[in-house]
Order: structure tokens, then C-alpha cells, then sequence
């Protein structure tokens, strides 16, 4: 029986999704009295909300000013990528020795979602599924210290994702990276280490893509 989710995770959720999708942008104020008419809730749950937030590297919890809406730098970004690529590569490496037939088709259907959403130019979508990709076979790498540290660190990439508008990246390309991943998932289970390296190649070419596009927009 699952355990019920709190009043004020809930609210960390509903926060979550307005932050990543740039409903508010960095530097905004989460003004307390306007959060709590919004959502009916009364202080205690909205601060629990607001400390979750903190945790997860969206928010500022500043004294006596109030709480805001991390900004992000290109710094944050640069700093972000790499760590993610090589702690993704590995779990990629671990997730091959615990990787059944079960596991792969699981892994298809998800990509045959992706290669629909690129197809109809729907990058919400994609990205959505995009998402469930990587999670599988982190997941599967079975070390919940790489799951939760990559939890983290891909909750910030999101973030960084929306908070820059960032929807220009060629989803065909996206693609088929992740189908060559997919292939590698299959046929290289004697050779781990290769996984490995498409993974860490695909985020590094993503930092590489992100960081031009900020080039273009300053």
C-alpha cells in the first residue's frame, strides 16, 4: 500500500512543474500569502513546500527577504553537464548486467514513443518520454546513491531546459542517439564500458548544443 503524499509535497510538486516550465522565472519572489489563497493551504505545508524546493536546487530561502527562484548562470550549466555525463555513463555500464528481455522491451516501447513525438514535432512529449528513457536504465543500475545523486542533477538539467526556452535542439538527432544507445543496450552486454561512452558522448553533445544556443541568444 503506497503511502500517502503530504499536503505540502503536493504543493512542492504543483511548484515544481510551474518553476521547470517558467511559470516563474529566476529571481521571482514566492510570495507566501499569495501561494497560500492559491492553493488553500495554510502556512506549515507551503514552508515544508518551499524547503523541498530548496533541496532540490530550484529555490533561495533567503532570511528575513523571503524565498526566490534560483537563477540560473551559464556556470551552473557547465558544471552541471559533465558531472551528469560521466555519472549516467556509469549507470548505463551498471544497468547492462541487469538489463532482461523484459527490460529492453520496456525500453523499445519508450523509444518508439520518443520516434512518434519527433515525428509530429511535439517536444513536450518527447521529452517527457525522453525522460523515462534515461530513468529506466538508471534505475536499473541498482546503486541508489548514483539514482538519487542523478535524480538531482537531471532535475537541474530540466530546469535549465525551460528556464532558457530551450526547445530548438534537433529532436532527429536526439533520436537517434537514443537509439544508438538502445542498440548498444542490446548487443554490447560483453562490453559494458562502450555503453558507457554513448552515454557520456550524448550529454556532452548536449552540453555542447546548449551552451551555443546561449551564445546565439546573448
Amino acid at each position: 500500500m503506497n503511502k500517502p503524499v503530504g499536503l505540502g509535497m503536493q504543493v512542492a510538486e504543483a511548484l515544481t512543474r510551474a518553476i521547470l516550465e517558467g511559470d516563474f522565472k529566476g529571481g521571482k519572489q514566492l510570495v507566501e500569502l499569495d501561494l497560500q489563497t492559491y492553493f488553500g493551504v495554510s502556512r506549515s505545508p507551503l514552508r515544508e513546500a518551499f524547503r523541498e524546493l530548496e533541496k532540490k536546487g530550484l529555490v533561495e530561502i533567503l532570511p528575513r527577504k523571503g524565498t526566490f527562484v534560483k537563477r540560473i548562470t551559464r556556470r551552473d550549466i557547465e558544471e552541471n553537464f559533465p558531472i551528469r555525463a560521466a555519472l549516467e555513463g556509469l549507470a548505463a555500464q551498471l544497468a547492462i548486467a541487469n538489463m532482461t528481455e523484459d527490460s529492453l522491451a520496456l525500453m523499445a516501447g519508450i523509444l518508439h514513443k520518443m520516434e512518434n513525438a519527433a515525428n509530429n514535432s511535439d517536444t513536450q512529449a518527447y521529452y517527457t518520454h525522453h525522460l523515462a528513457f534515461h530513468e529506466l536504465f538508471i534505475n536499473l543500475s541498482n546503486n541508489s546513491l548514483l539514482i538519487n545523486s542523478l535524480r538531482t542533477l537531471r532535475m537541474q538539467n530540466l530546469w535549465h531546459r525551460f528556464s532558457y526556452q530551450y526547445y530548438r535542439e534537433d529532436l532527429e538527432k536526439s533520436l537517434a542517439a537514443h537509439q544508438r544507445i538502445f542498440e548498444g543496450f542490446k548487443t554490447l552486454r560483453d562490453r559494458p564500458e562502450r555503453c558507457r561512452h554513448m552515454v557520456e558522448e550524448h550529454i556532452n553533445i548536449a552540453l555542447d548544443r546548449f551552451l551555443s544556443y546561449l551564445r546565439s541568444s546573448d
